[in-house]
């Protein structure tokens, strides 16, 4: 059963990508990030750790839907041995409404997609050295609001092979349900973004431990710096986010470490 579902989604996230290169995008925004904070958490560890995260996030939009793309590199301080860590996002959202040319709209939705896509990191600490591999299917909301909201239940199926076990380990497919905003706060040069996860537990662990319910909740205020600096609108932006996240990885709530509570600072450039 796990091999037919993975191979149900790998084929409908290669047609949907597929999909996504036929034209050129419409409109694209690309930007380079930083964000720190000094009171992340990992599984297993008891100590507040300092991280900077450089990120590079590109979002464009084609004839038939939007893509989204974010590559993390996460650079702990010696609590967390130093380590480093690379964590890449890509979803690509396929608009039926604009595949069809019909209207899905209806009370507080403005349209209806398909969302596919792909999570992988690596992370080189000697206690667990993670090398996730996960892909993602299912159906979008796009609400009807100021800047976008978007809702979506999501088939994971998620794998990984850390350094302490010697063949890649396939969780049980799960589900998640997803939030991803960006709301402008009238005129003001703020905006609200961010995204929330709600992730079901997803079976045994590669160590034979029971797994959890995670959610995370990433957040931000950001504020347009363009009058401040003299640059055009949306180029230099500031503010402040928050991360909260409880079952981290699905570790249950009794492994110390499994509890993310950590507020930042952001800055980014876009181009």
């Amino acid at each position: 059963m796990k091999f037919k579902t993975l191979g149900l989604m790998v084929a409908l996230a290669a047609g949907l990508a597929g999909v996504g290169q036929v034209g050129a995008a419409d409109w694209s925004d690309t930007s380079i990030g930083l964000r720190w904070g000094s009171k992340f958490a990992e599984p297993f560890n008891t100590k507040d750790i300092s991280k900077s995260i450089v990120n590079l996030t590109h979002v464009s939009g084609y004839k038939y839907g939007t893509n989204f793309l974010n590559a993390d590199l996460l650079m702990s301080d010696n609590k967390d041995s130093g380590a480093q860590e690379v964590y890449v996002v890509y979803r690509h959202t396929l608009d039926l409404g604009k595949v069809t040319d019909k209207k899905f709209a209806f009370g507080p939705v403005r349209g209806v997609g398909i969302t596919a896509g792909f999570d992988f990191n690596t992370k080189n600490d000697p206690g667990y050295g993670s090398k996730k591999r996960m892909l993602v299917l299912g159906p979008t909301l796009m609400m009807d609001v100021p800047g976008f909201l978007n809702v979506s239940l999501l088939l994971l199926h998620e794998s990984n092979r850390p350094s302490a076990i010697a063949t890649r380990y396939t969780y049980d497919s799960h589900a998640m349900l997803n939030l991803a905003w960006g709301i402008p706060v009238g005129g003001s040069g703020l905006a609200f973004e961010g995204f929330m996860n709600y992730i079901a537990s997803k079976g045994k662990n590669e160590f034979g431990g029971p797994t959890a319910p995670e959610t995370n909740i990433d957040m931000a205020l950001m504020y347009d710096l363009a009058s401040v600096v003299g640059a055009p609108k949306n180029t230099f932006r500031a503010g402040v986010g928050y991360q909260y996240w409880r079952n981290k990885f699905g570790n249950p709530s009794t492994v110390p470490g499994s509890l993310a509570k950590t507020p930042m600072v952001r800055v980014e450039y876009h181009f």
